[in-house]
């Protein structure tokens, strides 16, 4: 016969109400309870989520999910909200120029990417990352001549505290 056993723990007791919000979590004047018993497991984790939609299906592209953006000559915010992005596109360059992605606290700038040209002809060079972005940052795109641009899109794919966004 099986023993049962009464769980009483905040943390996992949070973890449940986190990963269940369709049931409410564990429920008032419910315990979590463990037992001896041998029982199968069926994975329902997606569903109690409230998403069917596998996970690489959530990062997909849409009209609605994408927002583009151009950069040439100038710098730009490509990004102000916060949250995980996706950020891809291409780099163009004809001649002498710098041009560089950045981050942006209000206070201080860090670059993230920088592709320096001076050269002759065109080159033409893809990207494609992920940044998190809290409250108060931004992610810029500086070109400092005509001979240089950044040309692409950003997909929010998950807020700041990790959820995936659906397209």
């Amino acid at each position: 016969m099986a023993q049962e056993y009464f769980i009483n723990n905040e943390l996992l007791q949070s973890k449940v109400a986190e990963l269940l919000p369709s049931q409410g979590g564990a429920g008032a004047g419910f315990d979590l309870s463990a037992s001896t018993q041998i029982v199968p497991i069926i994975d329902l984790t997606e569903q109690a989520e409230g998403s069917n939609v596998r996970a690489d299906l959530q990062t997909a592209f849409s009209h609605d999910s994408i927002t583009s953006f151009s950069v040439i000559n100038a710098t730009a915010t490509i990004i102000s909200n916060t949250g995980y992005f996706r950020v891809f596109g291409s780099y163009t360059a004809s001649g002498t120029n710098a041009s560089f992605f950045s981050l942006v606290d209000g206070g201080s700038s860090k670059v993230l990417t920088e592709n320096p040209f001076a050269g002759s002809g065109v080159i033409q060079t893809p990207f494609d990352f992920i940044v998190f972005l809290s409250a108060g940052q931004t992610m810029t795109g500086t070109s400092n001549s005509a001979n240089g641009s950044y040309r692409g899109s950003t997909r929010q794919i998950a807020d700041i505290t990790g959820n995936l966004v659906n397209p």
